[in-house]
């Protein structure tokens, strides 16, 4: 299962996309950003140059929804 979210990942990289994050105690964030990097166990979004990494774990569970 995570081998297939790393290889959409792989597949969006480069290209413009909404994410929506939902963080502790129901903090909601929604950002736009740029996949730059994707690594065996994490990936990198560059969002306003602001870089934030994420597991792909995290978009398996929920945490990071990935809007196209």
């Amino acid at each position: 299962m995570i081998d297939k979210i790393r290889n959409d990942m792989l597949a969006l990289k480069d290209k413009k996309i909404m994410f929506r994050y939902n963080g502790s105690r129901n903090q909601i964030e929604e950002f736009e950003g740029i996949i730059t990097s994707c690594y065996n166990y994490v990936f990198i979004i560059d969002s306003d140059n602001i870089k934030k990494s994420f597991s792909y774990s995290d978009v398996l569970i929920g945490v990071l929804d990935v809007n196209i």
